[in-house]
């Protein structure tokens, strides 16, 4: 090799030795930033959650508005032209006009337009459960109503309720992995770490759990909720009910990494220094099976979220006045809203977004943590 083709080599290997070592959290994330389909499902579940978080303040209306004389309303439309074709720099709608209240059908009033206002005062609730206000994003003066996505049987707001009720189909999957993943964790670890009676009677506990049909399980134990529970308390019992049956599987899993683990270099050194066994387990065994532990996690809440959502489907699940996303696609189980009210699919949509852009997400995790997966 010539002298002039050498240097170039040695001046990247120069480099590259000066480049700071990188930890595998970093290799882990800039491997994440290349799956370009993992990377839009974790842009929309960040709307998804911060839409949740601010839902009182983007929904035009409270949580049990209704408007009696505007059942199964069509969306209200948007509009910068009005009838004459004249161009309106702020964007505004039209006032409903029955047509036929048996049918339903209404029509647009397009005598006079209503502008769209930005941060009004409406209905008083309690941003991110703690700051009381009253400002609203949206809002049109009366008699117009800003049904951006139609109304129910009840003349109920569907943004609204759908902003709402993504509170609870949301959340519920994250309080179930903050329970669930301590819960496996610890129990998985034990039953690897030690082995023997302890390791079978943690296993065989698993099993017994594991031979129930989960789905008949969950029926029942939330069939037998009492109907007059508060909505936050609904969610917490749900909640555990899948809790209950959902860290079964990752104690398995976790102990057979333990079992992998247990007699690596570093385990036998803390043990070698009088480390107590508990803080062995959870300071340098458990650690060990985080990667796999976060691909679960991303994993384990759509399944909670299509739970939840089929629990209240069936009228199991969240109760009136609250709602959820279930429990709003509960109203388009008939062949007549399908076919004349199909707005009432908007929930069902929001529920395949979500489920669809966890498992994206959790996807791209999953090989992001491996390290056979890495380019450089």
């Amino acid at each position: 090799m010539s002298h002039d083709a050498a240097v170039p080599q040695r001046a990247a290997a120069r480099d590259r030795e000066a480049l700071p070592a990188r930890t595998p959290l970093q290799l882990a994330w800039r491997q994440l930033l290349r799956y370009r389909l993992a990377v839009a499902g974790g842009v929309v579940l960040v709307c998804l959650y911060a839409a949740m978080l601010l839902a009182p303040f983007l929904a035009p209306y409270a949580l049990d508005y209704s408007d009696r004389t505007l059942f199964y309303a069509q969306p209200v439309g948007v509009h910068f032209f009005d009838a004459h074709g004249r161009f309106h720099l702020r964007p505004f709608v039209y006032a409903y006009k029955v047509v036929d209240l048996s049918v339903p059908q209404y029509a647009m009033d397009t005598s006079r337009t209503y502008d769209i206002r930005f941060f009004v005062r409406g209905a008083p609730y309690r941003l991110l459960w703690l700051i009381p206000s009253d400002v609203h994003l949206l809002g049109v003066d009366s008699p117009a109503r800003l049904f951006l996505l139609g109304t129910d049987q009840f003349g109920r707001d569907l943004l609204s309720r759908t902003l709402y009720g993504s509170v609870i189909s949301l959340l519920i999957g994250v309080i179930v992995v903050v329970i669930t993943i301590p819960i496996g964790m610890l129990l998985g670890g034990v039953a690897g770490y030690y082995g023997g009676w302890t390791d079978n009677i943690i296993m065989r506990s698993v099993e017994v759990l594991a031979a129930f049909p989960s789905f008949y399980l969950l029926l029942t134990l939330a069939s037998v909720l009492p109907p007059t529970l508060s909505s936050g308390a609904r969610l917490f019992m749900i909640s555990a009910v899948f809790s209950l049956i959902g860290w079964g599987g990752l104690a398995r899993v976790i102990r057979g990494i333990v079992l992998g683990v247990r007699e690596v270099e570093f385990v036998l050194a803390a043990r070698a220094v009088g480390a107590r066994d508990l803080s062995v387990i959870v300071r340098h065994v458990l650690p060990t099976t985080m990667s796999y532990v976060i691909v679960a996690a991303s994993l384990t809440i759509p399944g909670v979220i299509l739970g939840e959502s089929g629990l209240s489907f069936l009228g199991l699940g969240v109760q009136e006045p609250s709602t959820s996303w279930g429990l709003l696609l509960a109203q388009a189980q008939s062949i007549e809203a399908l076919t004349q009210f199909p707005w009432l699919l908007i929930p069902g949509g929001m529920i395949v977004l979500a489920v669809l852009a966890f498992n994206l997400l959790g996807d791209g995790v999953r090989d992001a943590l491996d390290p056979r997966q890495r380019s450089t």
